[in-house]
């Protein structure tokens, strides 16, 4: 009968270490290998662009032969750097938007084993 009780708790004990840490803890490890997922892409994607204009630019002024050349190339650098600021704007833009995006979801994800671990408790 003394088994039988200790059965009854470890198995208590396993279903509240599920609940209370286990669960939690791979539900946070879930959203965090996915936010830096998403991070990285996004930085991934922000060096290719920037990769390719810088080689682009490059290529634009090894071609430069005379004076019209030049003056083609100066005014496409105007547009260049505004497309580029533009990019960046909006890179930080999605950068942000991710860390918000994870801070409220860790804060759901907080809020909801608060709400279970009081439930329990009941």
């Amino acid at each position: 009968m003394n088994d039988f009780m200790n059965n009854i708790n470890f198995g208590k004990t396993t279903e509240q270490l599920e609940t209370f840490f286990f669960g939690p803890a791979r539900a946070y490890a879930a959203l965090t290998i996915d936010y830096s997922e998403k991070l990285a892409n996004a930085q991934f994607d922000a060096f290719k662009a920037y990769s390719d204009t810088t080689l682009s630019q490059a290529r634009a002024a090894l071609d430069i032969k005379d004076a019209e050349g030049l003056r083609s190339y100066i005014e496409d650098q105007q547009k260049v750097a505004k497309d580029l600021g533009e990019r960046v704007k909006g890179d930080t833009e999605k950068v942000v938007a991710l860390h918000q995006d994870f801070a409220q979801q860790s804060q759901k994800l907080v809020e909801s084993s608060v709400k279970t671990a009081s439930q329990s408790a009941k």
